[in-house]
């Protein structure tokens, strides 16, 4: 009897022991099947620019998520999400977690990209500009992927100095993602970048000239005016002189023949040349106004289809 008992015990554990496995292996196929749905979820609405619905979803799967590869894939779409809404904050925050929980991960390295686009969209141009170059110095281009990543970290490189007015070294990092990363998605935006500088350039030689220009203009005009008042002050002398004279009838035969070269040549003369000065003048002015309205035009049609 006691035999009996012993052996019911026995095949009792047995059954328990075979099914826990059962139950424990069910129970982790829907851990992982809720986790797989919730990433799907995610991935669907990023696709479809609904980034704060994305970022719930990925935020559940992370939550359910039994692996620490799964749970660092499920972070990094959330962060890349808060990215995409603005939410630079929650993005940092989220960033030093993964960065504390998964210091071995790759998405942790692409942080340094993530974190580096965060301060350039928070104005921080200086940190941003170090940190994408720690980013490039810590990666090759080893296949497509890395290759368009580091192009971008260049572009933005530029991005920084061109907001920093740095416009002669922002278009070295441009002309690199162009001559470098033909290919890369950031090749457009760089050639845009590019003729945007150089119309710059042409832009800051035409005000130059405008305020030579306009500075000559001046310099002529007081000149002119300058001119002008010694004349009239030299024919003021000489009319207060013949006035004199003429109470003077012993002398006003021997006055009346220099009067006429001495007051007549000095005014006739001179608008001549001044004449010529203004002119030109004039037609320097008109023709750079032409000319920087014209580039004007230019830098507006590219601002208004710039966009990337």
């Amino acid at each position: 009897m006691i035999m009996m008992q012993r052996s019911r015990v026995f095949w009792f554990f047995i059954i328990v022991l075979l099914i826990f496995p059962v139950v424990f292996l069910t129970a982790q196929q829907s851990v992982q099947e809720q986790y797989a749905r919730r990433y799907q979820n995610g991935t669907l609405f990023y696709q479809l620019s609904r980034w704060q619905e994305a970022a719930v979803e990925f935020r559940r799967a992370q939550e359910i998520a039994n692996n620490t590869a799964d749970w660092s894939r499920a972070l990094y779409w959330v962060i890349l999400s808060q990215m995409a809404y603005s939410d630079f904050g929650s993005a940092i925050r989220d960033m030093e977690e993964l960065e504390s929980k998964a210091p071995n991960s790759t998405y942790t390295r692409d942080m340094v990209y993530h974190r580096a686009r965060v301060y350039y969209a928070q104005g921080y141009f200086e940190d941003a500009l170090l940190l994408f170059n720690h980013y490039i110095a810590t990666t090759t281009d080893s296949d497509r992927e890395a290759s368009d990543r580091r192009a971008a970290a260049y572009f933005w490189m530029g991005e920084s100095l061109f907001s920093m007015s740095q416009f002669d070294e922002a278009q070295k990092f441009y002309a690199w993602v162009v001559g470098r990363y033909p290919e890369s998605p950031k090749v457009e935006a760089a050639s845009y970048r590019l003729d945007l500088i150089n119309q710059k350039k042409i832009e800051a030689e035409l005000l130059a000239l405008l305020q030579w220009s306009h500075e000559e203009s001046l310099r002529t005009s007081e000149e002119h005016q300058r001119t002008i008042r010694t004349y009239e002050y030299t024919l003021n002398m000489y009319q207060r002189r013949i006035a004199e004279l003429s109470n003077q009838d012993d002398l006003l035969d021997q006055l009346t023949e220099p009067e006429i070269p001495v007051i007549v040549s000095p005014v006739v003369q001179p608008p001549v040349v001044i004449d010529d000065s203004v002119i030109m003048d004039n037609y320097l002015i008109d023709r750079a106004i032409l000319l920087e309205n014209e580039i004007q035009a230019i830098i507006k049609e590219h601002d208004a289809g710039g966009q990337w």
